[in-house]
């Protein structure tokens, strides 16, 4: 397992915030920076609600993130921090473990009538 040494993580960090991916910033598909279609490009990538909701209770450093999200590649798992990073949902600790910051943290409150629904609808299917 890669194992990121607080040098990369910062690194990491660094870059993401160069290429910040939020309101403003056009959206895949589109030339606006609309905030809705910038939100569901950044959550519509692979793996990055499960990173969101990985952390919904904690901070976690990289290999238990990834240990977390089984089947999920390095590769992968460093570019969804970065773009949550980027895009202020997540940031790290002093001990460089990951976490949700407020914005973060209110995303999965609103998408909490989402799940009810999805809930609801899995048992009527």
């Amino acid at each position: 397992m890669l194992r990121m040494s607080k040098r990369k993580t910062t690194a990491l960090i660094t870059e993401a915030q160069g290429r910040r991916l939020g309101p403003g910033q056009p959206a895949r598909g589109t030339r606006t920076g609309r905030p809705l279609l910038v939100a569901f490009d950044l959550l519509g990538r692979r793996w990055a609600l499960r990173v969101l909701w990985e952390l919904r209770e904690e901070y976690l450093g990289f290999r238990a993130l990834q240990q977390r999200c089984d089947g999920m590649s390095s590769s992968v798992l460093r570019d969804r921090l970065a773009e949550l990073v980027g895009a202020g949902l997540l940031h790290t600790d002093d001990a460089q473990r990951y976490g949700l910051t407020r914005h973060g943290g209110t995303l999965l409150v609103a998408l909490e009538p989402l799940s009810r629904w999805a809930n609801e609808w899995g048992t009527e299917v």
